[in-house]
């Protein structure tokens, strides 16, 4: 009898890899430290063995007993059944793992502390347009073990989360892009050293022929290298697909777009920009599609989504910004803002939040991690503790002056007071509504434009 597969968590991941597994006649034993109804429900729907936490005994002895380990995305790295499964020798094992065993279609792969979702949106619209059928998979609502069963699929853009890299055992994209590092997850990984190490595997297993897509601007992804040929991307230099003046240009330095035709100019915008087009040119793009995209996308949800201008003061929601990173990144793109700070730590230090500190004019420090944000500034920049969004909102608003930005970019996660950044970001949008409803008409503004900040 063919030894059990381990699948440790049954999130939306862990459950793909389940239902995928089992499909393809294997045995799967199944591990949840936090059972609820559902998961069980899901569990008897797919024909698994649900295991609920158990003791590191019984743990060692599922692993012991099973031919590999497949740890669902998020598992931290100080779960116990890493350990056992190095004691053991049992290999530890991702979806990407299982997906190219399964499939050999070509894959482009998009990684990186910040903006992982915007460069895969906009990889899988410019392929698409170029008449290719690519489909977005990976760290996104549907798993890449999931989108091989479409058999019209040519390429998968896949969104590489350290997560997934981290344990994954042979991962060849075709076109791999790393897009920036920072501290992030120290939550999960084990160190800031494993966290960048699981983030370099997107290019170690490629081929000599393969393409990596480099960001030059950034002293951690630029001292990476692998076996395959490289093209880099910079805001802050003239090599590699860049600026030149006001226009986006590729490393022949063949005309993309001007900034001002892209869905926003912010400095983060511009470089994801270029990664996107760097990537979907290398992955077999054609030049139309890479520039009807970038002027035709209007942007993403909780990046810095403008809400409305009140007073001379425009709210923005970044609630997708869960590290200092992502904070410092949405900063540079003001000149005086009143920043909306603080949730559910992830293990980072958050004082570099203030690193920036000529941009923020006061801050509102919210959530679990409140005294922390208000120790980053405490002493350098007024700081009020909110005990709800609206009293952050209303605080904010008292705080800022006409031209300032109202931002929210929290520097943390969000699972303190809400399930999910989207509904933090959702839930700031309406406090600001309902704001500017009860003390004068607003409306829409235009969004600023700023140049990359190359001084770092």
């Amino acid at each position: 009898m063919t030894a059990p597969l381990l699948v440790v968590g049954l999130g939306v991941t862990g459950e793909a890899v389940a239902r995928a597994l089992v499909r393809r006649g294997h045995d799967v034993v199944v591990v949840e430290d936090h059972a609820t109804d559902r998961k069980r429900r899901v569990a008897e729907s797919i024909g698994v063995d649900l295991v609920v936490a158990p003791d590191d005994a019984r743990l060692g002895s599922l692993v012991t007993d099973a031919a590999a380990v497949l740890p669902s995305p998020g598992v931290p790295d100080a779960h116990p059944v890493f350990a056992a499964a190095r004691n053991a020798g049992v290999p530890v094992r991702s979806e990407f793992d299982l997906a190219r065993e399964w499939d050999d279609r070509p894959l482009v792969a998009i990684t990186g502390t910040n903006g992982k979702t915007t460069v895969t949106t906009l990889v899988t619209e410019m392929l698409a347009r170029s008449g290719l059928r690519a489909v977005a998979a990976g760290n996104t609502d549907v798993p890449l073990v999931t989108a091989i069963d479409d058999p019209a699929t040519q390429v998968f853009v896949v969104e590489a989360s350290s997560f997934r890299l981290g344990h994954t055992e042979r991962f060849a994209p075709a076109v791999a892009t790393w897009l920036n590092f920072a501290p992030d997850h120290l939550d999960v990984h084990a160190s800031l050293a494993v966290y960048e190490a699981a983030k370099a595997r997107i290019w170690a297993d490629q081929a000599p022929d393969d393409l990596a897509v480099a960001n030059a601007d950034d002293p951690v992804v630029a001292a990476h290298h692998g076996p395959a040929r490289r093209v880099v991307f910079s805001t802050c230099e003239d090599r590699g697909f860049h600026l030149a003046g006001t226009d986006l240009v590729t490393d022949d330095g063949t005309f993309l777009v001007e900034v001002g035709d892209l869905w926003r100019a912010f400095p983060h915008d511009v470089a994801n920009a270029l990664a996107a087009a760097a990537t979907a040119l290398g992955a077999g793009a054609a030049l139309d599609a890479v520039r009807a995209t970038l002027t035709g996308f209007t942007g993403m949800h909780h990046r810095v989504e403008l809400v409305v201008e009140r007073a001379g003061v425009r709210f923005y929601d970044d609630s997708k910004a869960t590290a200092p990173h992502a904070v410092a990144a949405a900063l540079a793109a003001f000149d005086s803002v009143v920043l909306i700070a603080g949730g559910r730590n992830k293990g980072i230090d958050l004082s570099p939040l203030a690193a920036d500190l000529a941009r923020v004019r006061a801050v509102v420090a919210i959530g679990d991690a409140a005294a922390e944000v208000e120790g980053a500034f405490v002493g350098r920049r007024p700081v009020e503790i909110a005990t709800s969004m609206d009293d952050a909102v209303r605080r904010a608003a008292t705080l800022a002056e006409p031209g300032d930005a109202v931002l929210l970019s929290p520097g943390c996660a969000s699972f303190d007071w809400y399930s999910s950044y989207e509904e933090r970001g959702d839930d700031f949008a309406r406090a600001v509504r309902a704001l500017a409803l009860s003390e004068s008409p607003s409306a829409s503004a235009a969004q600023p434009t700023t140049p990359p900040d190359c001084s770092a």
